[in-house]
Parts: C-alpha cells; structure tokens; sequence
C-alpha cells in the first residue's frame, strides 16, 4: 500500500525520482513499471502495473456501447501511459501527462492505498488541505470515518 507525500523535482527532460517509499513497495511486488493516467481531478492517477491491468480486466468485462463509461474509457484508459523507472528509480513523466497536471519543476507523490496521486503541490494544498478547515468538509470526513467503523 501506498502511503504519505513525497515532494521531488522534475528536471529538463522530464525525470522525476519515485520516492523510495514507493520503491520499495514495487520491489515488494517485483515491479518496475508504474502506469500513469490522467485523473478525474487536477493531478496524475499512478498504478502498478498489475494493479491497473485488473482494472483493465473488470472495465472489458463491462458493455463497450455503456455511454457511462464512455469517460472512464477516453479520458482515464486512454490517457495512461506504461513509465519505466530505472536502477536509480527515477522515471521519466511524458509531456502530455505534465501538462494535464500543470507539473513543471516539482511533482508532489501522494501514496492514497493502491494507487499513487501525482499533484503540483500549490495546486494540492489550494484543493486539497484547505477544504479540512471547512466545517462541513470536516463533517464529512468524520461521517465517512465513522461508516468504516473508526
């Protein structure tokens, strides 16, 4: 599982180290391909490979004339790209993927469980922790909580 945020930079060439963390979990796994997608929020989806292949697997199982998963297909499938990292675990993230998550010289990893968020860290901090200061955002989290028995 993957878990915490990890901040690194991205060089001229679009390298970026994955946090060892995250490493180490996919060597746990015997991986070395995470596969990046462009998400429904402003940030990056990042899976292991195995992990997004049953994904695959349970979205050929559906209907291809289902309309509502029309999106998922185009948007989530369709813009996921196989990124190899190297010995030294960096990998490189592809221009288009940059670009949908407006990554420029940083990357923030965030480890959500089976799956890794890649944000531009003003942008995370703007949408993400400045909603916990929301009472009902609050409210919310704690219902949610309280429903998985916490």
């Amino acid at each position: 599982m993957f878990r915490g945020r990890h901040e690194h930079s991205i060089d001229a060439k679009g390298r970026t180290s994955l946090p060892a963390r995250f490493r180490d979990v996919l060597s746990a796994r015997g991986e070395t391909c995470i596969v990046i997608t462009t998400a429904l929020d402003s940030c990056l989806d990042a899976y292991p490979l195995r992990e997004w292949e049953a994904f695959e697997q349970k979205l050929s199982e559906k209907s291809q004339f289902d309309g509502k998963l029309d999106l998922v297909r185009r948007h989530y499938v369709g813009g996921a790209m196989e990124c190899e990292v190297d010995k030294l675990g960096r990998l490189i993230l592809p221009s288009s993927l940059r670009g949908w998550a407006e990554l420029d010289s940083n990357v923030l990893w965030v480890g959500v469980g089976k799956r890794i968020e890649l944000w531009q860290p003003a942008r995370f901090l703007a949408g993400n922790v400045v909603d916990l200061h929301k009472p009902e955002s609050m409210q919310d989290v704690k219902a949610r909580l309280a429903e998985l028995g916490l």
